[in-house]
């Protein structure tokens, strides 16, 4: 395989600690390639204070987790794309955008020195990682040794620049054991992924879970640098649901999309589906802790249901069936409707039906056009995938401001 084949494999690997410039606004291509969608309606009707989801530390978690969680679902889709022999470059090239975005994110707040201090580290982590992933294709053990060897290494040297960058706010070796198991959570998944392992992408998403903990102890270690520049407290409850939110419902976009992604090569997409139904669990329980048990049961089987009817569309787009892809939107339609009436009744008003219905089109149809450009085998269905995916954190923000204000003593800042 050659290099520049897989030179993006371990954008990860460092992602865990360089975000830590997104402290102020990030120039991430993501707010590009975002559906632009008007929040108004139900951002009106769950509206809070500075003291709850929207305070600066709070948006800061969110964010971080946003793009910390896409790091490791863009870079495990493009080693899966490259070590499957297809063309991995469109894959790379979404993963880009979100590591543009973070390079950037560096320079705002540590000026362009700092920036360019990052992405020469962040290049030389690369071919760490390029070099592991080669090794594992050509079944070179000396090779991945070697790598893993140099990663040991770069932990030390990210480490030390993380520490100045913060001002001792996280110390060298701490940076470094935070990047341990990062590094072989990824290694382990690249790992799966070579040896056609159905258990790849549970392997993936256990990277991926990895991401909101850092984030976490990331925005902690900027608020406390930049106090001026971030209101409110990262450990706030409402600030942990928003960050809760944001990685389950983007999570559930890109697990998703691998699933429809695998059924749609003619490779058994079980596994990618119970991975997928994991991250249904997990927003199941996330309603559960505020409506109860039956009301958790009521999202997950309407949630479970929408799923179905993507897998619906799905299965017509490999078939050519445009009867079954015509009934699967149809039903998805009914779906908004039905859903929009859970989350009214929920929220006792605070979420209108209406509001909710048309806050799900956007979705609804980004993931369909993913969904398109896979089955075309179009080179656009990553950056359509990121579009899709890009529109879940807008969502989470929403979502959380109409359960903060629900449930004002359950979420004290």
């Amino acid at each position: 395989m050659k290099r520049t084949t897989i030179k993006l494999v371990g954008a990860v690997a460092a992602i865990a600690l360089v975000t830590a410039a997104c402290g102020s606004k990030s120039k991430d291509t993501n707010a590009a390639s975002t559906p632009t969608t008007n929040h108004s309606a139900m951002a009106a009707n769950a509206s809070t204070t500075d003291t709850g989801p929207e305070t600066g530390a709070s948006k800061l978690r969110a964010g971080l987790t946003a793009l910390l969680q896409e790091h490791v679902y863009l870079a495990g889709i493009t080693t899966g794309e490259a070590l499957a022999g297809r063309d991995y470059k469109p894959a790379a090239a979404a993963l880009e955008q979100n590591t543009q975005g973070l390079q950037d994110a560096v320079a705002s707040v540590y000026g362009d020195a700092g920036g360019k201090q990052f992405g020469d580290l962040w290049r030389k982590h690369i071919g760490f990682f390029v070099d592991y992933t080669t090794g594992k294709a050509t079944k070179n053990a000396a090779m991945t040794a070697k790598a893993k060897s140099d990663l040991d290494g770069y932990r030390a040297d990210f480490g030390a620049f993380i520490e100045s960058a913060t001002k001792g706010g996280l110390p060298k070796q701490a940076v470094a054991d935070e990047l341990t198991p990062h590094v072989q959570s990824l290694l382990t998944a690249i790992d799966a992924q070579a040896a056609k392992d159905p258990t790849a992408v549970d392997k993936l998403q256990m990277a991926a879970e990895h991401m909101p903990m850092t984030a976490s102890v990331l925005a902690g270690a900027i608020v406390k640098q930049f106090p001026d520049k971030f209101s409110g407290s990262i450990d706030a409850p409402s600030s942990a649901l928003r960050s809760t939110l944001t990685a389950a419902l983007q999570e559930h976009v890109y697990l998703a999309a691998i699933t429809t992604s695998t059924a749609l090569h003619g490779q058994d997409f079980k596994p990618a589906a119970a991975v997928l139904d994991k991250n249904t669990q997990a927003l199941q329980d996330a309603v559960a802790s505020l409506y109860g048990a039956a009301g958790g049961k009521q999202f997950g089987d309407l949630w479970r249901k929408h799923i179905g009817f993507f897998v619906d569309y799905t299965t017509g787009k490999a078939t050519k069936d445009a009867a079954k892809t015509t009934k699967a939107k149809a039903d998805l339609d009914g779906y908004r409707a039905d859903f929009g009436a859970f989350l009214e009744a929920a929220t006792k008003g605070g979420l209108p039906k209406q509001a909710v219905a048309d806050e799900l089109t956007p979705h609804v149809q980004s993931l369909f056009a993913a969904i398109d450009a896979q089955a075309g085998n179009d080179s656009s269905q990553f950056e359509l995938l990121r579009t899709a995916a890009g529109h879940m954190p807008m969502t989470a923000d929403v979502l959380t401001g109409a359960f903060v204000k629900q449930f004002p003593d359950k979420f004290t800042a």
